[in-house]
């Protein structure tokens, strides 16, 4: 059962985190999380049955591979970054 306690926790980032959090690049990012999951392996699967973009499939292939790859890896490293703060902030207090 949880209790009624929060807690706020402050993250320290990189100013390249903190500018691609600023940046277009980010929406970009973020839109392509539902697609990443979703679309991108539907449309890998009909490229590779030839259903999909017939004789594009030479690049749609690597495309929705990238997505697929590429999309959590970047929320792989955010959440590292975050839980590594948080074990150090445990340690401190501990």
């Amino acid at each position: 059962m949880m209790s009624g306690t929060s807690q706020r926790v402050t993250i320290d980032v990189n100013s390249k985190w903190a500018w691609f959090a600023r940046s277009p690049f980010y929406v970009i990012v973020s839109a392509l999380s539902g697609v990443s999951v979703s679309f991108a392996p539907l449309f890998l699967y009909w490229s590779g049955k030839g259903r999909f973009f017939p004789g594009y499939e030479r690049v749609v292939v690597p495309l929705c591979f990238a997505v697929v790859y590429l999309v959590p890896l970047f929320y792989f490293v955010v959440g590292q970054a975050v839980a590594n703060e948080l074990r150090r902030q445990s340690k401190q207090q501990g």
